[in-house]
């Protein structure tokens, strides 16, 4: 069947292009003159739209990289810039020549010869080198042997999970694929996709294909392990060959403690200082509150600018920033509330010295004599000199009366009592004796709390 299929093909170069078979003298843009002769019996009958080993099994293709460099890796954009030499290895019967050397051809005769259709399907943008001439190397043994070697810096995807930031660690790849577009071969004649039946492609050396990896040095990140598989990329269109790198980078932290963290932990004990200024001091220490609270927020927005804006990603460099943050927004309101209770008791104190001062002057000017009488059967007048005539009274109905006044009385005062009661239990949950306790209680409560929690986030994010 796939006979059948490169049948109009190989009818269509034949008889329309002939000059693509090289039975001429002149192949393309090169003519006799400016080949060498063992080139110039190779390229006759050389059809460069052919494969090798056309309908008689796939091309077995060899693959190595050597890591130039990479260049800059984006986490707003999700990739990574690399320079990289490729270097592909096949055998071509055609190119068969006596011998046990080897030709180097100029790498514009590339044009000359079938190569293979790789590409990098995560690629967001590559270009091929070109100074001072295009960075391309043909070298052809006598076996047929074909080394095609690639200087080429792409920009390539690589999803990244930034919920450890800076703490992370990030795994990228680099893919090489034959081209999967299986778009009419007679509109586009030199490019078409060649599935597993056609080629098969192989790391050379195994891991030891991927050079430049170990002597790398980064910026942010340290190369922490690397390693190579084989996998096919599955289509619409078929199974296709295809070559992975997998590499981990593991990112620097030192950088970010120096530049954020550090600072973060001492506006944080920057905040503390104001539980030692005295609560009369008002100006001063509303002035550390606001200073460390805007502060932190400008550290805060500093260390979101390289870093993408979805809200997908908690970040732990987030979770820290905002722990510092309401530790110094803490502080902040513990002053609020130490000088509100501070106000309250001193308002408290003013009134019940008022209430003495008002007391003692009322005794002091009472002209109301107060009199008992000691005999029950005469009343005292308070105030009066005129006498009425004493009125007798049983001495069972004395008991009587004075019974029911002694309830009445006593009923009264438990109710009024357990009001009392209940109000001053209600005031006394809001109102504090001794404000500057609170300040006190800060300059351990507060330091206490950080130190746990820093053994907490840095437990999780390191060992987790």
């Amino acid at each position: 069947m796939s006979f059948l299929l490169h049948i109009p093909l190989i009818l269509y170069m034949t008889y329309t292009q002939g000059g693509c078979t090289f039975q001429s003298n002149h192949w393309g843009e090169w003519n006799d003159s400016q080949l060498q002769p063992t080139i110039q019996k190779l390229m006759k009958g050389y059809n460069r739209y052919l494969r090798p080993n056309f309908n008689a099994g796939p091309v077995e293709i060899g693959m190595s990289l050597d890591i130039a460099s990479i260049d800059a890796i984006s986490e707003i954009n999700m990739d990574y810039t690399a320079t990289i030499f490729l270097r592909q290895r096949w055998r071509d019967s055609r190119l068969v020549f006596p011998g046990n050397e080897s030709v180097s051809v100029d790498g514009r005769l590339v044009s000359l010869l079938w190569i293979p259709d790789t590409f990098i399907p995560d690629s967001k943008r590559s270009f091929l080198h070109d100074v001072t001439v295009e960075n391309r190397l043909i070298r052809i043994f006598s076996n047929g042997t074909v080394l095609y070697a690639l200087r080429i810096t792409a920009t390539i995807a690589c999803n990244m999970d930034l919920t450890k930031y800076p703490m992370d660690r990030q795994e990228c790849t680099l893919q090489l694929e034959s081209f999967s577009s299986h778009v009419s071969i007679f509109i586009h004649m030199p490019h078409w996709g060649y599935n597993l039946q056609d080629v098969v492609f192989y790391w050379t050396r195994g891991n030891d294909s991927v050079r430049g990896l170990d002597t790398l040095r980064l910026a942010q990140y340290s190369v922490e392990s690397y390693y190579t598989t084989v996998a096919e990329a599955v289509y619409e269109t078929g199974h296709y060959p295809k070559l992975v790198l997998h590499f981990a980078l593991r990112r620097n932290v030192l950088f970010f403690i120096l530049e954020t963290y550090v600072p973060s932990i001492l506006l944080v004990v920057l905040s503390w200082v104001s539980f030692w200024i005295s609560q009369s001091s008002v100006p001063a220490r509303t002035c550390i509150g606001v200073t460390t609270v805007l502060t932190m927020t400008t550290l805060m927005m500093g260390a979101r600018t390289s870093l993408p804006n979805a809200n997908c990603f908690i970040k732990a460099i987030d979770v820290y920033l905002g722990i510092c943050f309401t530790f110094i927004f803490g502080a902040l309101l513990e002053y609020a509330c130490a000088h509100f209770y501070t106000m309250q008791h001193q308002t408290i104190e003013e009134i019940y010295r008022e209430l003495l001062r008002e007391l003692n002057e009322s005794k002091g000017h009472s002209s109301f004599p107060i009199m008992c009488s000691t005999q029950p059967k005469q009343q005292a007048e308070v105030g009066s000199t005129v006498q009425d005539e004493p009125t007798e009274q049983s001495p069972t109905q004395d008991v009587v009366m004075n019974g029911e006044a002694k309830e009445t009385t006593k009923t009264q005062g438990c109710g009024l009592a357990s009001i009392k009661d209940a109000s001053r239990r209600a005031a006394k949950m809001f109102v504090v004796e001794n404000p500057h306790n609170i300040d006190r209680q800060a300059r351990t409560v507060f330091p206490t709390a950080f130190f746990f929690v820093n053994v907490l986030y840095w437990l999780y994010y390191l060992c987790l």
